[in-house]
């Protein structure tokens, strides 16, 4: 009985071991949730909201991308990711923030004038952090139908889209998905960047 108890006591320590090391993701896993395998950065050309430079995403090849949806006007998940944004890549050394790009694509451009996007990125401070980007409904649905993306354009409500966080290695393959309220942390962030690097 006593050596059935005590077995029963590893078997339970052992679980209770690896299921924190999922947790945790582990040093060498991501954190977020896993995407599909082998699914890339789909390609994309969009000028930042003050239209007046361009990125192209072949441009980001060997950097580790972060590409999330805004709207300026969203008052729930969008400050929460723009918060956790301004303190993950804090988190990172001069050197690893240099090696990763953060992007926000507009998920309703009519929202998202040059305007009220600077006033994001300064209530956020993510001026110099994170670039904002947007355009015309015709260049942006496609982009979105790209990401698999719902814009609040269509939901009609600023609150209501696709706001994931997806990390993308340096050979532009997504590898971890964060979600604010729920594993978007800053301490998350830092981790996926670096695994991802």
């Amino acid at each position: 009985m006593i050596a059935r108890l005590g077995i029963a006591a590893l078997a339970a320590a052992a679980a209770l071991g690896v299921a924190l090391l999922l947790m945790r993701g582990g040093e060498e896993g991501f954190r977020g949730s896993p995407p599909p395998e082998g699914i890339e950065l789909p390609a994309f050309r969009l000028g930042d909201a003050a239209g007046k430079t361009v990125l192209d995403s072949r441009d980001l090849e060997g950097k580790v991308v972060l590409v999330t949806f805004l709207d300026t006007k969203c008052t729930e998940a969008c400050p929460i990711i723009g918060e956790q944004l301004r303190q993950g890549l804090a988190r990172l050394d001069e050197e690893e923030r240099e090696e990763t790009l953060a992007i926000a694509i507009s998920v309703h451009p009519g929202d998202d004038t040059p305007a009220t996007v600077q006033q994001f990125l300064r209530r956020h401070r993510l001026e110099g952090t994170l670039r904002y980007l947007s355009g015309s409904e015709a260049a942006l649905r496609p982009v979105w139908r790209d990401f698999q993306v719902l814009p609040a354009l269509d939901t009609g409500s600023s609150d209501l889209h696709s706001a994931p966080v997806r990390v993308y290695d340096r050979d532009g393959v997504w590898v971890s998905t964060l979600h604010a309220g729920a594993d978007l942390t800053p301490e998350n962030l830092a981790h996926d960047v670096r695994a991802a690097g």
